[in-house]
């Protein structure tokens, strides 16, 4: 059990003691507590058990609910009351926009004990006639609930990525053999996966259906499960499993052809003509004629540069990888910074220093910190003194630390008309500045992307932060035209972010490569709260992979001089504050 999961559990049972109106002062311990393993930098599961108390800082009875729950998957709290609540209940509390206190009111006052209840309720216009609701609040119940449904089923890649490492390992033991591979979605990175997909070899599948049987958290599909394929879900998720059984000799034939779209195995091979006794017309014609045992190896015959897996979408790459036009693609160690954090000025859980030493201490060059802007009330956002107390900061750390550095930055965010939050005598004191839109966020195509370009015109915007402002399975983002808002980057030279954020991966992959195409560069963002954050860097690294990014268009993969050199060029270019004041958006 990982700390996330720990801080999952303890939330968890502060939002069943609010929903149970239980005394605020242990609701207030238990959410102190997941506030405290939040700002932890080491695996709270590998300490050892007595020294929890020292280690973490955590109270002896704090640090007593962490070992239970360490060791047995639970704590005394936080079972009591799910015994107690009906396991729909609990499902209410994932649904977007209500939260404990109504969710009591509709459990107490209408009966309702699941979301398929709740819609019910809503569709007769029962839930806006109870206080404190009203129509507003009704429909966005039913919004959130439609949105909840379509999620049904589904994991965010690193979910599914933990998941299926966790099957391949029980297969790969049970079965005394390394060809077991993880394929499917999952090999292609899709930030969203609907089913997990392992492949193992082997000449025993009775032992390896055995094993799967009897896999805690495993349901078997009997109808869709065979002889050599097992079939089923996994819970609580409910995501597909599907664990193909396959001779040793076609192992590396039977992972290619279930690690690709159907669009990528079908497209006709160019310069291949027909089928009737020459070379095959398809790369699954390929795979099916002779058994390999390299992928590298099948994509050579078939007179193609390697594809790999992240690109077998279908989208072009056949095409790029016969005329042998694939570039080299980012890779994680190209990153030489990270850009669009947050510290304990704003949001984070550690503060400016903690946050730049481990960077520094990783090997990374630079931290662009941006902390929320003083429109964020909800993220305690900066006002201008706590900006210049925050820059006096960085300068200190700067001469300390260097020749690592610390860019002073912002997360501005754009307001209702577009402009930027702080005046432009505020903006000017920035290094850089990653424009993002926070509130307001039920927009039509056209308001959103208007706000969008208004914000892209503002000379003082380097970078645009997450686009859509989507929360990938728990809320959609607000509408935008892709072209108009890459293409206005392209003209202002704004770097859009991929935020990596598991959640967000929002500029979404599937435009990368049209803003490459436009010249736009791409900067990938961990938007980090916390050192564990920048972890997720890789996953934005991912995502650019699946569009193509390059190292040369990454705008972090820069060393800390052509990095400090751009932005000054940027705000060199900017005119007098007054002036631009007078002429904004002209």
């Amino acid at each position: 059990m990982d700390n996330r999961a720990l801080i999952r559990a303890f939330r968890l049972a502060a939002q069943l003691m609010e929903l149970h109106d239980e005394n605020p002062f242990k609701i207030r311990a238990i959410e102190g507590t997941a506030v405290a393993l939040e700002a932890l930098t080491f695996p709270v599961a590998e300490v050892e058990r007595s020294g929890l108390p020292d280690r973490t800082g955590l109270s002896k009875t704090a640090a007593a609910k962490v070992a239970e729950l360490l060791d047995t998957g639970t704590f005394s709290d936080l079972q009591r009351l799910l015994d107690v609540t009906p396991p729909g209940v609990v499902e209410l509390l994932r649904v977007k926009g209500i939260g404990p206190k109504k969710i009591r009111s509709l459990w107490r006052e209408l009966g309702i004990e699941g979301p398929a209840q709740l819609r019910e309720a809503a569709e007769a216009d029962q839930v806006s006639k109870l206080k404190g609701f009203g129509k507003k609040t009704q429909e966005a119940i039913l919004e959130a609930l439609d949105f909840a449904s379509q999620s049904s089923g589904k994991l965010l890649y690193p979910q599914a990525e933990s998941l299926a490492e966790d099957l391949a390992r029980h297969l790969r033991e049970a079965l005394s053999t390394e060809q077991v591979a993880v394929a499917g979605e999952i090999r292609r990175r899709l930030e969203i996966v609907e089913t997990i997909c392992v492949v193992a070899a082997t000449g025993q599948p009775a032992r390896a259906l055995d094993l799967l049987n009897t896999l805690e958290g495993l349901s078997r599909d009997a109808l869709r499960s065979g002889p050599f394929a097992w079939r089923g879900t996994a819970s609580p998720s409910g995501v597909g499993v599907e664990v193909l059984l396959v001779a040793p000799e076609r192992f590396t034939t039977e992972v290619f052809l279930h690690s690709a779209a159907e669009e990528h195995l079908s497209e006709h091979l160019p310069g291949v003509e027909g089928h009737g006794g020459g070379a095959p017309a398809t790369l699954r014609q390929w795979a099916r004629r002779e058994a390999f045992q390299q992928e590298e190896a099948l994509y050579e015959k078939a007179g193609l540069q390697y594809i790999v897996p992240e690109l077998r979408e279908g989208l072009g790459e056949i095409t790029l990888a016969s005329e042998k036009k694939l570039p080299r693609l980012l890779e994680d160690a190209d990153l030489r910074g990270s850009l669009h954090n947050h510290s304990t000025y704003s949001d984070g859980n550690h503060s400016l220093r903690e946050m730049a030493t481990w960077l520094r201490d990783h090997g990374y060059e630079y931290l662009g910190i941006c902390d929320h802007s003083q429109a964020a009330h909800y993220a305690n956002g900066l006002g201008p003194e706590r900006v210049r107390q925050q820059h006096q900061e960085i300068d200190k750390l700067n001469a300390e630390l260097a020749p690592f550095r610390i860019f002073k930055g912002i997360e501005s965010d754009i307001l209702g008309d577009g402009s930027l939050d702080y005046a432009p005598e505020v903006l000017a004191s920035f290094d850089f500045i990653v424009a993002s839109i926070h509130s307001n966020l039920k927009m039509d195509e056209r308001r959103a992307t208007d706000r969008l370009l208004r914000a892209i015109a503002n000379p003082y915007t380097t970078m645009l932060g997450h686009p859509t402002g989507r929360l990938l399975l728990r809320r959609q983002g607000y509408p935008i035209d892709y072209k108009a808002v890459i293409d206005a980057c392209a003209r202002q030279q704004v770097i859009i972010e991929i935020n990596a954020n598991p959640w967000r991966l929002d500029l979404d992959w599937r435009w990368v490569r049209y803003a490459l195409d436009q010249g736009v560069q791409i900067s990938i963002n961990p938007d980090a709260h916390h050192t564990d954050g920048y972890a997720d860097m890789r996953y934005g690294v991912l995502m650019g992979r699946k569009g193509l990014l390059t190292k040369e268009m990454t705008f972090n993969a820069k060393p800390v001089d052509e990095v400090a050199a751009y932005f000054d060029k940027r705000k060199a270019g900017i005119k007098a504050p007054l002036e631009y004041k007078k002429n904004l958006f002209e």
